[in-house]
């Protein structure tokens, strides 16, 4: 019988500053004459803003497909518009796919058995607002559009007969810090082959935060919103012993105010070593 055995988890902590105006859409509550046209997601008990985790995780995999140049051959929606992703077809394909080994594929039916027993790597949490931040302090007291964020009005413009249509963009403004965020990183063993690979994916991660810090979260990047920074980083490393109550501290594999503070080339002999504590 195949056996998947947890090793050690690696654990990304910090926060998320807005940059620019931040737009993660949410559901309009109902029929509302006036209202925003384009609300952003809220804590359905708090009614602040916060980032899904699903947003975060799903912005880096599809920036790391692009960056690794792998065909977006999955169809998430065919009806307009549609959207494609990158997920390996055939077993071998996915063993020299970091993005599928991290992120994961999708249980496959008797043509593809081969997906049974490849859990993703990743796992990332939703991202509230942060309670302590000075920055959450002046949203509360500023005399902002709604509660924590601001209307942005946009005009779509026909471009033959140049008539504008007037749009409500609700945004979360820019100097917002969500905290603490939480990335968590598995290192499974499969069958007793080791975890090598595992570990020498994991720089992939950053990879993707990095690539998302110069791109956008959310929707309406092209038009300014969505440019984020990740701040007051902290990697720790929990091996198996750790789990045991055999290791009383986790391994602190780095710490930084930025992505550039950081070296997780470097992080792979710190994790060998504590492997077997």
């Amino acid at each position: 019988m195949p056996t998947l055995t947890l090793r050690g988890k690696i654990i990304i902590t910090g926060a998320i500053e807005a940059l620019t105006g931040l737009h993660i859409g949410g559901a309009a509550a109902g029929l509302d004459i006036g209202g925003i046209d384009n609300p952003v997601i809220r804590h359905p008990v708090t009614r602040e803003p916060y980032i899904p985790g699903s947003s975060l995780r799903g912005k880096m995999r599809s920036l790391l497909d692009k960056h690794m140049g792998l065909e977006a051959n999955k169809y998430i929606q065919r009806r307009e518009p549609v959207v494609r992703v990158h997920e390996c077809e055939h077993e071998q394909d996915y063993m020299n796919c970091a993005v599928c080994q991290i992120f994961g594929v999708t249980p496959g039916d008797q043509r593809r058995e081969w997906t049974h027993l490849r859990p993703s790597r990743l796992l990332v949490r939703d991202v509230l607002l942060s309670q302590q931040h000075e920055a959450t302090q002046r949203l509360r007291e500023a005399k902002t559009d709604l509660p924590f964020t601001e209307v942005k009005w946009e005009a779509a413009i026909d471009r033959i007969t140049a008539a504008a249509v007037p749009r409500q963009n609700e945004r979360v403004p820019a100097g917002a810090i969500f905290h603490p965020f939480e990335m968590v990183y598995n290192l499974f063993d499969l069958n007793g082959s080791g975890v090598e690979d595992d570990i020498n994916w994991l720089p992939h991660v950053f990879k993707g935060m990095e690539l998302l810090e110069d791109d956008y979260l959310g929707g309406y990047g092209s038009r300014g919103a969505g440019k984020v920074a990740f701040r007051d980083l902290k990697v720790v490393f929990k091996s198996r012993a750790y789990y045991e109550g055999k290791v009383v501290e986790p391994v602190v594999l780095g710490e930084g105010n930025s992505l550039r503070d950081l070296r997780p080339q470097q992080f792979a002999e710190d994790i060998r070593q504590h492997l077997g504590d």
